[in-house]
């Protein structure tokens, strides 16, 4: 077997062939899961398959003293542990067909071997194949939602007789139930992303290699929609009073979810209230509103990488780890700056040491926030759903980055054009000035 290098009790190299190994014959469930995410930095999820599967095979013909029924029985029971582990987690490896066929041939052999495992890996599949249909079905949603968000939102200047166009606050007026909605989009959202996607969205390296992080992808571009969302609806009033009073909404909104532990609509809140063309409306903004906000402001501030909102994450991830109130359970971290965070551990260590081992510690620093992200997906939201108001967020047309926003100066009479600038471009700008902090 290939070589290790231990530090005390913990593994810190080893090469790949060894880990495969280790892994084979020695399954844990946290090391499996680290190299099972961790690998996809060194060769293919079909490939390790593969490997690690034809190893176990190989373990029966070890040729030991134990009888054939027990070794056939400790392989099964192996194999098994390994396709539960492996189809929980990360289930979308199985809609590539070779490692679907892979599966099949694997409990082929377990159940010709041990009829008692049959009922273990027919739970294994049936699960598998459930979780695969949904996420399915939640990508073929896609193309019809991409149709309706290109549409156009409606006419700055277009109003009712009473002078106020419909919008937001026609389909809830009530902060703590447009936060709670929010929240299950955002934990609906969470639950469909894979572990591996965090990897995948960085280590592909050239255009012929299929990425494979659509979901990771869907959910910034939600943060997105959402900051578009609040700005439109700001600018879309005709009326200043109006305007105020959407201003006064969504400030409510905000502080909302920062009580429930929703830091990405949060964040994604304040940053559409702090586009130029909101933050111009000054009348918009009376005393009230404007303390309010910069008092919630102060926790997305970019210094010291984000030092605030480091703090509030903390005290919301202890809070979930002692209270038994299912609200008081639901962490929904920043997503951007858990990309970020694990972008920058990647970028900052090399995947091998000298030696040609693979750096196993810069392989647990990058799985540690995934993990706790895995734990933070499987909050079930506790919150009734409002389907009308969920509706109106998802598919509610607004402008985006890419398209001018009008705010209008009635005080001139006319309708300028400012750009909505873009939160990611912000946020850049935050990790590029405080590197140097």
């Amino acid at each position: 077997m290939s070589s290790y290098r231990e530090m005390g009790n913990s593994l810190v190299s080893a090469s790949l062939e060894a880990l495969i190994q280790h892994v084979a014959y020695y399954p844990d469930r946290s090391d499996f899961f680290n190299f099972l995410l961790s690998s996809r930095l060194f060769l293919r999820p079909y490939d390790l398959m593969t490997r690690v599967c034809r190893l176990c095979l190989e373990q029966r013909r070890s040729g030991d003293d134990l009888p054939d029924q027990i070794r056939f029985y400790e392989m099964a029971q192996k194999l098994v542990q390994l396709m539960t582990e492996w189809t929980e987690t990360f289930p979308y490896d199985f809609s590539d067909e070779r490692i679907m066929g892979c599966l099949g041939e694997i409990t082929h052999h377990v159940i010709s071997q041990d009829e008692y495992s049959l009922r273990d890996i027919q739970q294994v599949t049936h699960r598998l194949k459930k979780r695969l249909s949904v996420l399915v079905q939640y990508e073929e949603e896609f193309p019809a939602l991409n149709s309706v968000l290109a549409e156009h939102p409606a006419s700055l200047k277009s109003k009712n007789e009473s002078g106020q166009r419909s919008g937001i606050l026609s389909v809830c007026d009530d902060p703590v139930i447009l936060a709670q909605q929010l929240t299950h989009i955002e934990l609906d959202r969470m639950s469909l992303i894979g572990p591996e996607e965090f990897i995948q969205s960085f280590i592909v390296k050239t255009p012929k290699v299929k990425r494979q992080s659509s979901n990771l992808e869907a959910y910034v571009k939600w943060f997105n929609r959402l900051s578009s969302l609040v700005a439109t609806e700001i600018c879309m009033p005709t009326k200043k009073k109006h305007r105020a009073r959407v201003v006064k909404f969504f400030i409510g909104v905000a502080q909302q979810c920062l009580d429930i532990g929703n830091f990405n609509s949060f964040m994604a809140i304040i940053a559409g209230m702090n586009t130029s063309s909101v933050s111009r409306l000054k009348k918009a903004w009376n005393k009230d509103n404007t303390r309010t906000f910069k008092i919630l402001e102060h926790l997305m501030d970019p210094s010291y990488n984000f030092k605030n909102y480091g703090t509030a994450l903390c005290d919301a991830t202890e809070r979930s780890n002692t209270e038994d109130n299912i609200q008081e359970k639901i962490v929904i971290p920043f997503f951007c700056l858990l990309m970020k965070d694990v972008f920058f551990l990647d970028e900052s260590c090399a995947n091998r040491l000298p030696n040609g081992h693979i750096n196993l510690e810069k392989l647990e620093d990058i799985t540690k926030p995934i993990s706790k992200f895995l734990l933070w997906r499987q909050t079930i939201c506790p919150f009734d759903r409002e389907d009308k108001i969920l509706q109106y967020l998802i598919t509610t047309p607004v402008f985006t980055e890419e398209e001018p926003q009008l705010t209008c100066d009635k005080s001139k009479g006319n309708m300028e054009t400012d750009s909505h600038r873009s939160f990611w471009g912000f946020l850049t700008q935050g990790f590029k000035k405080n590197t140097k902090q």
